[in-house]
């Protein structure tokens, strides 16, 4: 990374952000407008093409602050990380309502009522943020009603002000998800993906890519001969890959072997990993 990089300031040489003058050349400076992301997931592209590539993805609720809009993509940077990218400009909203609870779930639905035999209107993944404006049960379940009316399994969700206790316990509840290229989210979820959802969830923002994460994220770390320095919640990084221990042997990756988020023993995994890629390229403590 540098105090440039392009995947985390907002700059181009027509347009910047206006945060950025004096540091960097543009034709033109801008200030960031807040919009908020309206859709389950959205895919947060390197150009504003349906063909170009996903970078990563924003979650329902996440905020954003949006620079251009220019047939029908919109440049955007999310707060929460830093992120820069496109993303089309029918999944921003503004942010009429302050988010009160968090789904805490991997995935749950939306209804558009306090009935869970309603057809399901939406989906939403684990660290999509809502706001709860009221309650209702139906048949002994509990829903949390939202401004659009629909409702949501209460027992889905947790206040914003809460966090979870173990990032790794977190991880752990996407075993078998699908692996997903830049994905962040429940229905689809990468390597760095699962490490930066997971420790949000725990109250800790980190950088979207894994070599942002072999950077900044906790302490280095020498693990030992044989790995035995090793501990839950430690991360091995390889060349464009990140895993979570789980113990002092085994750990959690959303993986392009399995195609799934799937546990593995660390020394099988270095082994395994080797023999296209090279060894792990560092150990970190969070």
């Amino acid at each position: 990374m540098t105090a440039r990089d392009a995947r985390l300031h907002a700059f181009r040489s027509d347009l910047a952000d206006a945060r950025l003058k004096g540091e960097v050349a543009a034709d033109r400076f801008v200030a960031g407008r807040p919009a908020r992301i309206s859709a389950s997931v959205a895919d947060m592209r390197k150009a504003p093409r349906p063909d170009a590539g996903v970078n990563t993805q924003a979650l329902f609720g996440d905020d954003v602050l949006v620079f251009e809009n220019v047939e029908g993509w919109a440049w955007v940077q999310a707060e929460h990380d830093g992120y820069v990218g496109y993303v089309a400009d029918t999944v921003l909203d503004g942010r009429y309502h302050a988010p009160t609870h968090i789904v805490s779930v991997p995935r749950t639905f939306l209804y558009p009522g306090p009935d869970l035999r309603f057809p399901v209107s939406g989906q939403l993944s684990m660290g999509s943020a809502v706001t709860v404006t009221g309650a209702a049960e139906t048949r002994g379940t509990h829903y949390a009603l939202l401004p659009s009316g629909e409702a949501i399994i209460s027992g889905h969700l947790r206040s914003v002000a809460e966090a979870a206790a173990d990032y790794v316990t977190v991880a752990e509840t996407f075993l078998g998800t699908p692996y997903l290229w830049g994905g962040t989210s429940g229905f689809g979820i990468d390597c760095s993906g699962l490490v930066q959802l997971s420790m949000r969830m725990a109250g800790k923002n980190v950088l979207r890519d894994s070599d942002m994460q072999a950077a900044t994220i906790g302490e280095p770390l020498e693990p030992g001969p044989d790995f035995v320095g090793l501990r839950r919640g430690d991360l091995v990084f390889w060349k464009g890959h990140v895993a979570i221990m789980t113990d002092a042997k085994t750990m959690i990756h959303a993986n392009g072997h399995t195609m799934l988020v799937s546990r593995e023993g660390l020394k099988e995994a270095v082994a395994r990993i080797g023999f296209l890629y090279g060894g792990p390229t560092g150990f970190r403590r969070p």
